[in-house]
């Protein structure tokens, strides 16, 4: 276990446009006070991205700020998917290029059942995963297709806000605290379903508090500080150094 308080920032490709997924020099603010600053980093197809900080060091404000979410407001910077500016897009333009947000609260939609919310999900843009493939993998959702989404358990809820990513064209998936409030064993579930995903060729960038769970999903790290960018590289380099992990996650 390495103890030293050196951090690593992997360089980032010259020509953003050529990666997969790219942010540059991204600068987000809520009315005068920015809480997005200067953040950069590149993903690679089918990677899953923990992007950790402690409370308060932007990470959701990012992971908004990537959907085109009303706020934070992006003052400069830009996001390339595949080559396309997402900077220049609204939400739902985004959406339908591909970038799928899970948010905290999972945004169940009352008075819909499980297969009503997918059918929801699917009204617009191109198709992704059909719902076969959908109950496969979460195969609790199959037992309870008919039930209204509300009246699921938090894990369950959580199954299905991933669901319905899944069910839309999927180029880029975005979660915010997928583990919030769960027990270790459904925790374990959403991981393995996470781990399809990727196996699938999915490009992932989760926030979670639980940072050790992250890190252990995980190929690649972003660390925030104070909005800034303070580590980006492997997730097991950040395992290894206590003293990084101390510092910046306080873990």
């Amino acid at each position: 276990m390495t103890t030293g308080a050196e951090t690593t920032i992997r360089p980032t490709a010259a020509d953003p446009k050529s990666q997969y997924f790219a942010v540059r020099n991204l600068r987000a603010y809520y009315g005068d006070s920015y809480i997005v600053q200067n953040v950069s980093f590149d993903i690679n197809e089918g990677e899953i991205l923990a992007l950790l900080g402690r409370n308060g060091a932007g990470k959701t404000s990012t992971l908004r700020t990537i959907a085109r979410a009303g706020s934070p407001d992006l003052r400069s910077g830009e996001i390339w998917l595949k080559g396309e500016p997402v900077h220049q897009m609204q939400s739902f333009q985004a959406a339908l290029h591909g970038i799928q947000l899970v948010p905290e609260d999972r945004r169940i939609i009352p008075g819909m059942t499980v297969e009503e919310n997918l059918d929801l999900a699917c009204i617009s843009g191109e198709l992704g995963w059909d719902y076969e493939r959908i109950y496969a993998l979460f195969p609790r959702l199959k037992e309870r297709r008919k039930q209204e989404g509300t009246t699921l358990s938090g894990g369950e809820q959580q199954m299905l806000a991933i669901a319905r990513a899944l069910a839309r064209d999927l180029k880029l998936l975005l979660l915010d605290e997928p583990y919030e409030g769960l027990a270790p064993v459904v925790r374990h579930d959403i991981e393995k379903a996470l781990i399809e995903v990727r196996n699938a060729g999915i490009t992932t960038i989760i926030v979670e508090q639980n940072a050790v769970a992250a890190l252990k999903l995980a190929d690649r790290a972003v660390i925030l500080d104070t909005g800034e960018v303070a580590y980006d590289g492997t997730a097991q380099e950040v395992l290894d150094n206590e003293k990084l992990r101390h510092d910046y996650l306080a873990i």
